[in-house]
């Protein structure tokens, strides 16, 4: 009976396939050179798309209560601004590969949130930005080369990475209030 226990066992122990924890897929600030002025490094205001999560799970945008549902929309059209809006992110024109010199945004999305944010409320509004910008690169994918962003080779991928480079800045939870 003992040499039945022990197989079945070491039988569950090698079939049985345990989940590992991926954790977010996040990529730190480069730590800033002491011998770089702090003003070469400054941000220009409209570059910067500020999002906050207050205590309350309340949505900021900009300092304007925003529903959820609108904050993909948002970010998407701050990122891309079509028009060239004075109050939306300047351009830049940049050398990238099979797109030549392209005028290339310098937006930078601002995320802060409250040290009281639910967890979920805070995972929610990274998916919302990150699903905004991948919104960008597949239809830049779909209207450069036909296909989506997913189905591209790793140099189409990193072309189109370089055109929407666009970092989001997560500063410290600190306390912003309730309707601020």
């Amino acid at each position: 009976m003992a040499d039945i226990a022990f197989l079945l066992l070491i039988f569950f122990l090698a079939a049985t396939t345990m989940d590992s924890d991926t954790g977010l897929m996040r990529q730190l600030p480069a730590i800033p050179d002491p011998n770089v002025p702090q003003d070469v490094n400054k941000i220009n205001d409209r570059n910067i798309l500020e999002v906050k999560v207050n205590k309350d799970n309340l949505l900021l945008v900009e300092g304007q209560l925003t529903e959820f549902s609108q904050l993909r929309e948002i970010a998407y059209d701050f990122i891309l601004n079509a028009n060239d809006e004075p109050n939306k992110p300047e351009k830049e024109v940049v050398n990238i590969p099979f797109f030549g010199n392209v005028p290339v945004t310098k937006a930078v999305i601002s995320l802060q949130n409250d040290i009281g944010t639910k967890y979920g409320v805070y995972i929610a509004v990274q998916n919302e930005l990150i699903a905004a910008r991948a919104k960008l690169r597949d239809n830049l994918a779909r209207q450069e080369f036909g296909i989506p962003y997913e189905r591209l080779d790793e140099d189409r991928k990193g072309a189109i990475d370089d055109f929407f480079q666009v970092p989001i800045s997560e500063a410290e939870p600190k306390r912003i209030g309730g309707n601020q």
